[in-house]
C-alpha cells in the first residue's frame, strides 16, 4: 500500500477520538474478558441497545468463573431481548476454555485467542489491541466503510475475501503506540462521522487525507452488492391456558434459529386448520379463543409473519406447561416477548 499520509491520519484519527469519544461503559476497563463481553454484544446490535444489556450483565457476570458456572437458561435470560442467541452460548463456551486451557488469562496474542469458541478475526483483533495495547487488526463494517473512501477501495465488501484486503492496510496503518484509540477511532468514525448515507465529511478529522472526500464522491463507496433475498414464513401462534392457570410452553431444539429458547405452540399457516393441528399435536381441547397481535418479525435473512391467539383450554397430560411466575424466568425470543406482554 502507498499511502503518503500514514503519520497525519494515524495522529489526527487518535485525537479526534480521544477527545470525541463516546462515554461507553466498555471504556472503562482493560479488562479483556470485559472487553471481549462488549464486543461480543455490539454484533449487528446497535450501541444504545447493548449498554443496558452490557451493564445488567456485568452485575451477574463480572468474572469469567461466574459466567463459566451459569446454567444455560439463566445465561440465555440476561440476552433475552438482543437476538443472535448463539453469541451468549458461544461466549459461555469460550469462557470456559479459557479457564481450562489458559489459567483463566485471556490469551494475549491472536494465535490463540482465535482459537477459542466464537473469537472471529475481528474480535480477536478488538480485544488484542483495546485491552492489551497490540498492534492487531479489527475490522468491521464500520471500518471497511471508512477506509474504503480514505484509501479508494472499490472492492466488494459484501465478498469475505475482500476484508483482507482491509485487515492488511489496517497493518500498515495502525499507530503502534496507540493501537487502542487507533481501532476504536476508526469504529467511532463510521458509526458517527462516515455514516453509509450523506457522511459528515465537514465534520470529520481526516478528510484532508480521504481520496473519496476529494474526488467529491464519498457517498459512491463502498462497494457492496445485494444481500441474499429475504425468506417468508407465516404462523399461527397459540397461547394455551389451561382452566388451571398453567401455559403450554415449548423449547426450540438444540441447534438452529434461536436455539434452546423457549416459545408458545407454533403452527405454519401452510397447514389448512391450525386450530385442529393444535388440537392434535398438543392433545388440546379448546374451550374458547380470541385473537391477540398480528405482526412480523425481522430476522437477517428471514421474516415470521405472526399471527397470535389466546386459547382456554381443559388440562392436557401431554406437553409442558407452567404457571405464568414460571414463565417470567424462561428464556423467550423476541416476538413470544411481545405476545406475552400483550397477555399480561
Amino acid at each position: 500500500m502507498n499511502y503518503p499520509y500514514v503519520t497525519e491520519f494515524r495522529q489526527a484519527l487518535v485525537e479526534w477520538f480521544e477527545s470525541e469519544k463516546r462515554d461507553l461503559p466498555w471504556r472503562h476497563t482493560k479488562d479483556p474478558y470485559k472487553i471481549w463481553v462488549s464486543e461480543v454484544m455490539l454484533q449487528q446490535t446497535r450501541v444504545d441497545t447493548v449498554i443496558p444489556y452490557y451493564n445488567r450483565f456485568m452485575e451477574s457476570f463480572p468474572t469469567l468463573e461466574l459466567l463459566a458456572e451459569a446454567p444455560q437458561e439463566y445465561l440465555l435470560k440476561h440476552w433475552e431481548g438482543l437476538g443472535y442467541y448463539s453469541r451468549a452460548r458461544n461466549l459461555q463456551a469460550g469462557v470456559r476454555e479459557v479457564l481450562e486451557n489458559y489459567g483463566g488469562i485471556v490469551p494475549d496474542n491472536r494465535h490463540e485467542i482465535s482459537k477459542l469458541k466464537g473469537v472471529g478475526p475481528y474480535t480477536a483483533g478488538a480485544i488484542l489491541s483495546i485491552a492489551y495495547d497490540k498492534p492487531e487488526h479489527a475490522v468491521d463494517g464500520n471500518v471497511m466503510r471508512v477506509l474504503s473512501r480514505v484509501l479508494n477501495i472499490h472492492e466488494d465488501i459484501a465478498v469475505p475475501k475482500t476484508k483482507k484486503i482491509f485487515e492488511a492496510a489496517v497493518e500498515e496503518l495502525i499507530d503502534p503506540k496507540h493501537t487502542s484509540s487507533f481501532n476504536q477511532g476508526l469504529m467511532e468514525l463510521g458509526a458517527l462521522i462516515c455514516t453509509p448515507t450523506s457522511p459528515k465529511c465537514l465534520l470529520c478529522p481526516v478528510r484532508d487525507y480521504c481520496t473519496a472526500y476529494n474526488e467529491g464522491e464519498p457517498e459512491k463507496l463502498p462497494v457492496k452488492s445485494k444481500k441474499i433475498k429475504m425468506k417468508h414464513l407465516k404462523y399461527d401462534v397459540f397461547v394455551c391456558e389451561d382452566t388451571e392457570g398453567r401455559i403450554l410452553m415449548e423449547q426450540r431444539p438444540e441447534g438452529g434459529l434461536l436455539a434452546d429458547m423457549w416459545q408458545f405452540p407454533m403452527v405454519e399457516q401452510e397447514v389448512e386448520d391450525t386450530f385442529s393441528t393444535l388440537e392434535t399435536t398438543y392433545n388440546v381441547q379448546v374451550i374458547k379463543q380470541q385473537e391477540l397481535l398480528t405482526f412480523k418479525h425481522v430476522f437477517s435473512h428471514l421474516t415470521w409473519h405472526v399471527n397470535s391467539y389466546y386459547i382456554q383450554s381443559e388440562p392436557s397430560l401431554s406437553g409442558q406447561w407452567f404457571t405464568r411466575e414460571q414463565i417470567e424466568q424462561l428464556p423467550m425470543p423476541v416476538p413470544m416477548l411481545k405476545i406475552w406482554n400483550s397477555l399480561k
